[in-house]
């Protein structure tokens, strides 16, 4: 379809090859680095209203919610907007909630807004529940609510059978 032309090529032209040529610049490859100019901090994914996901979700990033996820989610920042459901464990930083969570709730920093409808328990460091928002389950304070919740087991006695 097109054909390059010779006309415009650099290089030397005739009656040119005697004279001494300047030094060129170093020729630098691109680089194929495809690192984030964000410096490791991922952007917000954005789960649009009419998304459903069935699994799990994990990122060392920010989640903002407003369709559907049936399965457990981990983020850095996770934003339950309000046209949002989620059924399965949320495991976050910072947690807010707009909408509906089917499921526990683990987090540094969780806030209830008015419009938040959560049915489970909720393991905070600090929380926040505005007036109107609704809520049946067990709230529990923990300095590490981001633990996996795996819960110390008795040893063994030395017969073989658990205390």
């Amino acid at each position: 379809m097109f054909s390059k032309s010779r006309i415009n090529e650099p290089g030397p032209k005739a009656g040119e090859g005697d004279k001494p040529k300047a030094p060129e610049a170093p020729v630098t490859k691109p680089s194929m680095d495809f690192t984030p100019t964000t410096k490791g901090k991922a952007g917000v994914s954005i789960l649009s209203s009419d998304l459903t996901v069935v699994g799990n979700l994990r990122t060392s990033g920010d989640i903002q919610v407003e369709g559907t996820v049936e399965g457990d989610i981990r983020a850095h920042l996770l934003t339950v907007g309000e046209s949002a459901t989620i059924r399965g464990e949320i495991v976050a930083d910072d947690i807010v909630v707009n909408g509906r969570v089917i499921g526990k709730v683990r987090g540094l920093k969780v806030r209830l807004t008015s419009s938040a409808r959560v049915e489970g328990d909720i393991i905070h460091k600090t929380i926040a529940i505005e007036s109107g928002a609704h809520f049946e389950g067990s709230v529990q304070r923990q300095e590490d609510p981001l633990a996996t919740g795996r819960t110390a087991l008795p040893a063994p006695t030395a017969s073989g059978e658990d205390a």
